[in-house]
């Protein structure tokens, strides 16, 4: 039996909850179940009891609030135990078309990927100010560039992951799940590709731009720590070079200028020269260390891959409302 779970992370949504889940589809082709799962990081309203009313096959409610990362987390992990063949993850405030759900499930279903985004139409949303626009196209390059995939709108939360991909994806981030998950997709080798989907009016402002400075330093963190994570050897071998590099520069300089008979009056281009280079060689060498740790955590994603898929079997029947 094929099923389509379609995962909701939720935060005190209960005035848009209901109209998001009466615009999911029950029957999709190439399934024979769809169920939805509702997962309520810790609301202080009444969205479980809204997602129950409005037919939700599954509700988890955390007892307090963790982040959005971690309730997409826990969804997929819940969703696994259910037994879902895909997993499709959408936002609780209606943003994405719900209609759009057969096209973004349909690479997986004929085979052709393990992962698939949805690519909103970003140039054209009228709520979205030149800034959000400007990093989202951002955020979306640094991601093609360092997990080498073509998805053009990385930050969309409109996604569909088969279950081999969902068993290996663990995101280490606070913030979001969005920018991460795709880069552990390319670098792990899964098939992802992205399809065109619509977007709906805003029901509500964003929760993850509360305001532009905020998104900015926060948009700016996730894509440092991406690289800093996932290309760490590039990320401080790069600078190392350059600072050595200057500082060796400056230290010739000096020195021509003490052979020739002036090096008293530049003191100061010693000084920095011998900083630059300190500088540059220790963030060689940190770079070399957090190569060394970057293999170590592949490792561990890899071993825990495989638990998950020796567990599989262990709890069929497992149920949580």
């Amino acid at each position: 039996m094929s099923k389509l779970i379609i995962q909701i992370p939720c935060f005190n949504e209960a005035g848009t909850l209901g109209d998001t889940l009466s615009n999911l589809p029950r029957q999709v082709e190439g399934f024979d179940a769809v169920e939805i799962l509702v997962i309520d990081d810790g609301s202080v309203d009444a969205t479980s009891e809204v997602a129950r009313r409005a037919g939700a096959d599954h509700v988890v409610r955390m007892p307090r609030n963790r982040g959005l990362a971690h309730a997409f987390t826990l969804g997929l992990n819940e969703a696994l135990r259910l037994g879902a063949d895909v997993i499709v993850n959408t936002d609780a405030d209606n943003q994405y078309c719900a209609a759009d759900i057969p096209k973004l499930v349909d690479p997986i279903v004929r085979g052709e990927a393990d992962f698939v985004v949805g690519a909103r139409p970003i140039a054209s949303i009228a709520h979205f100010s030149p800034l959000k626009k400007l990093l989202q196209r951002l955020g979306s390059w640094v991601v093609r560039k360092v997990s080498r995939t073509e998805i053009p709108d990385a930050p969309s939360g409109f996604r569909a992951m088969s279950r081999g991909a969902a068993l290996e994806l663990k995101v280490f981030n606070e913030y979001s799940y969005t920018l991460e998950t795709i880069i552990q997709a390319g670098l792990k080798g899964m098939a992802i590709t992205s399809v065109p989907i619509s977007v709906n009016s805003p029901t509500r402002p964003s929760r993850l731009v509360r305001n532009i400075p905020s998104y900015v330093g926060s948009q700016l963190l996730t894509i440092l720590r991406i690289l800093m994570t996932y290309r760490p050897f590039q990320f401080f071998f790069v600078p190392g070079v350059l600072a050595f590099l200057v500082g060796f520069g400056i230290g010739m300089r000096f020195l021509y200028f003490y052979v020739t008979g002036d090096g008293a009056g530049h003191i100061q281009s010693l000084l920095l020269g011998t900083l630059l280079l300190g500088t540059g060689l220790l963030l060689v060498l940190v770079g070399f260390v957090a190569d060394l740790t970057s293999v170590n955590r592949k490792l561990l994603e890899g071993m825990d891959a495989r638990l998950h898929r020796m567990e599989e079997g262990l709890s069929k029947n497992h149920y949580r409302e």
